[in-house]
């Protein structure tokens, strides 16, 4: 099955990225009972899978356990996998839901600590000196700011517009309804504007859901 998700994969072979009918075969194959093709399937979604639960776990030992857990529920679910989306889509829900579930025992135990690097705007501050100290400073700031959400706010805002998951997938995978989802990622916009723009409450006031 899988051994530490993937762990015994060379680094070098992880996130080599299949096309479409390479992945579908691998699935069938692995559907059908073939351990390899499963760890193939490990081996081509590692590196998205660890960052997405990193993104939302905030550090690289609960990543670790999220990963190696939504692996696991992956292997027992394949049967019920039907290709609707996407494999690596439908494994960024599994880790979505599994890092829910994983952040909610550990704050039964102690405080949650929240470090993100979740870098949400683009740039080529290479190009110019003063742009780079800026993007820095940005991104900083960006940092920061997540940092203060809380970690069902901040998921709703990494599963929409980092990894564009529409709202009723989120609301699945989070156990909310989809009228939750959208209120909880509003809150979470507004809350960031807030932090990253003091003085600017009240504007896009009227803006609406995606």
């Amino acid at each position: 099955m899988v051994s530490d998700a993937g762990a015994s994969h060379g680094s070098s072979r992880r996130g080599h990225r299949l096309e479409p009918e390479e992945m579908a075969e691998l699935v069938a194959r692995a559907q059908a009972g073939d351990e390899q093709a499963f760890e193939d399937l490990v081996t081509a979604t590692y590196v998205e899978t660890y960052t997405l639960a990193r993104r939302l776990t905030g550090n690289d030992d609960d990543a670790r356990d999220v990963v190696q857990e939504a692996y696991l529920r992956a292997y027992r679910s394949l049967d019920r996998f039907r290709g609707e989306a996407r494999f690596s889509t439908w494994l960024y829900r599994i880790t979505a839901n599994c890092a829910s579930t994983h952040l909610g025992r550990r704050r039964r135990h102690r405080h949650e600590e929240l470090v993100d690097e979740l870098v949400v705007v683009e740039s080529r501050p290479d190009l110019d000196p003063s742009a780079r100290a800026d993007a820095s400073d940005l991104r900083d700031r960006i940092s920061e700011a997540l940092e203060e959400l809380p970690p069902k706010l901040r998921a709703v805002v990494v599963l929409r517009d980092v990894y564009d998951l529409p709202h009723e997938a989120i609301a699945a995978e989070l156990g909310i309804s989809e009228s939750a989802a959208k209120v909880r990622l509003h809150r979470a916009r507004r809350k960031l504007k807030d932090r990253l723009f003091p003085g600017r409450e009240g504007v896009d006031d009227a803006e609406g859901e995606d």
